[in-house]
């Protein structure tokens, strides 16, 4: 699956970011990153049904788990039109884009991870986060010592004060001011290249499945 020689193309594609220099080594794309990762994605997908029957592994070039190399310029100083990571989100079937609960493989030369959680979610799902976290705080804290234990840590951005309606003294504050949660674990491009990976990656997601349980819980989703 993965390679050397996926990193290599992505560290050639930072230095020649455009779409004239895509589309002329489009064949090296497809053998070293494209297909590499539809088939890694093809060998989650057992282990990513057996972590939840609601989340989704789909091997296919546009619309599954493989995000797209175009990046959205519209809103960024930086035009360069290229991602220079491989994204894999295997995602809650009910979630309609990249801000549904899920979990994550990053690979890129400046740091390879794996993820778990929800990213930017919306003001109303974010109220429904916090209002859970309030109301049951120690499921919420057991997911994150079984996070902890395996490496993995929480991150994002999070308020600079407290959220509305909530006191600063409130036990729970730092992870109440959270705008994003998810559980980050840096792993290294040897662990990406490695022939067990599919089965490391899903064992190392195994950890994650509080947290997943949870935010779906408070968001009303099935787990």
């Amino acid at each position: 699956m993965f390679s050397p020689k996926s990193l290599s193309f992505l560290s050639q594609l930072t230095n020649n970011n455009e779409r004239e220099w895509f589309k002329a080594n489009q064949v090296q794309y497809e053998n070293d990153v494209r297909t590499p990762a539809l088939q890694f994605i093809q060998a989650m997908q057992p282990h990513v049904l057996a972590l939840s029957p609601r989340l989704v592994a789909l091997p296919k070039k546009v619309g599954g788990s493989l995000m797209r190399p175009q990046r959205d310029a519209r809103f960024s100083k930086d035009k360069t039109p290229y991602k220079t990571n491989v994204g894999i989100q295997f995602r809650h079937f009910q979630g309609k884009d990249v801000h549904a609960p899920g979990l994550y493989v990053h690979l890129a030369n400046e740091g390879c991870f794996l993820g778990a959680g929800i990213w930017h979610p919306d003001s109303t799902a974010l109220n429904k986060l916090r209002t859970c976290i309030d109301e049951n705080p120690n499921a919420y804290k057991k997911a994150l010592i079984q996070l902890n234990h395996a490496g993995f840590e929480m991150q994002g951005n999070s308020l600079i004060r407290p959220p509305k309606g909530y006191d600063k003294a409130h036990p729970m504050i730092d992870e109440l001011k959270r705008k994003d949660f998810i559980a980050i674990k840096p792993i290294s491009s040897q662990q990406f290249e490695d022939k067990d990976f599919v089965s490391w990656c899903a064992k190392e997601f195994e950890h994650t499945q509080k947290l997943m349980g949870y935010l779906c819980f408070a968001l009303d989703l099935d787990y």
